[in-house]
């Protein structure tokens, strides 16, 4: 009976050195469809198996779509790694502000929106976005001879390709151009053709970003922010988004976080406190996209070759 019981003992004891370990869910990284999302998605995938010794996927998804599972909070997504406020912020006013089921790292870095032409056609004099409110402006840009300049405003998936819709409207520019919303990569290879043949181009353009890299690229002034200006609805908020949104101005400064769901203190608490802590910066988000699209580095190698030569970086957001 001694024996037995200490036995029992033994392995109650392991059962509750285990509990620790077995209590941390996987956590389930959604991955958007742009470069930078992929990328940081496998930098936290890396920092929590390799750095907290955790368990982590990834999925691709939409960001309603993964906005929605990390309001469940039942560990179907429950990061989504690159959130652009306000181009997102009816998803994070009602999930974070309203419902209070998602939370937003504390730290943020800068981005920037806007579109971009080749330097060598803001030497030809188009400099603003009303220069394209033309029909002259608008056969600089006009590849296939049928009257209309094309622009590329984004995937059609992105909150952004809405904002430029109803931007470009109120501007005047769609008048006389054909708002594209192909795939990016697509998109971008274009770009790259049409610039190796000194052709006109416009496009919606984003920092970070690796193409700032590749190209000689100019940013089309816009009317200053301006908040009366400035009516934008998103399709999740009103299904007559077009009809309701009036945007005439510039957007607003973008800041950018990672988001995770609230369910993931209880569940997987060490990896709540690193999307809680992370704090990312322009310039390296870049250099990882530059990585992964020009030098077709695979995601997870980049995010594993990061981490491991910026522990002191790592263990700031773990804490340590």
């Amino acid at each position: 009976m001694k024996y037995i019981g200490k036995m029992g003992l033994t392995a109650a004891f392991c059962t509750a050195v285990a509990l620790p370990a077995s209590a941390q869910d996987t956590v389930v990284i959604g991955e958007p469809a742009w470069p930078a999302a992929r990328v940081i998605a496998q930098v936290i995938k890396t920092v929590i198996e390799e750095e907290i010794g955790g368990s982590a996927d990834i999925v691709p998804g939409k960001n309603p779509v993964i906005f929605k599972a990390m309001d469940r909070g039942k560990g179907d997504i429950d990061v989504h790694p690159d959130v652009w406020l306000p181009n997102q912020g009816s998803l994070t006013a009602e999930y974070v502000d309203a419902k209070g089921t998602v939370a937003l790292s504390e730290s943020t870095y800068k981005g920037m929106t806007g579109m971009c032409i080749p330097g060598y056609m803001a030497e030809m004099g188009i400099t603003s976005i009303q220069d394209l409110a033309t029909p002259d402006g608008a056969a600089l840009f006009d590849s296939n001879g049928d009257g209309k300049g094309e622009i590329w405003i984004g995937a059609a998936a992105w909150a952004g390709a809405k904002t430029w819709t109803v931007k470009l409207r109120d501007y005047g520019v769609s008048d006389f151009f054909e708002l594209t919303s192909e795939d990016e990569a697509v998109a971008l290879a274009n770009v790259g053709n049409r610039i190796r043949a000194k052709q006109g181009v416009v496009f919606s353009c984003y920092k970070p970003h690796y193409v700032f890299k590749l190209h000689d690229l100019a940013l089309l002034e816009e009317p200053a922010y301006d908040p009366e200006l400035y009516n934008m609805v998103q399709p999740n908020e009103d299904p007559d988004w077009l009809e309701n949104s009036s945007v005439a101005t510039a957007d607003p400064a973008k800041t950018v976080h990672v988001a995770y769901s609230r369910s993931l203190e209880e569940r997987a608490p060490e990896a709540a406190r690193l999307l809680a802590n992370i704090a990312l910066d322009n310039q390296t988000v870049s250099a990882w996209t530059h990585e992964v699209v020009v030098n077709e580095m695979d995601p997870a190698e980049v995010a594993s070759n990061w981490v491991a030569g910026n522990k002191d970086r790592v263990q700031g957001w773990l804490g340590y």
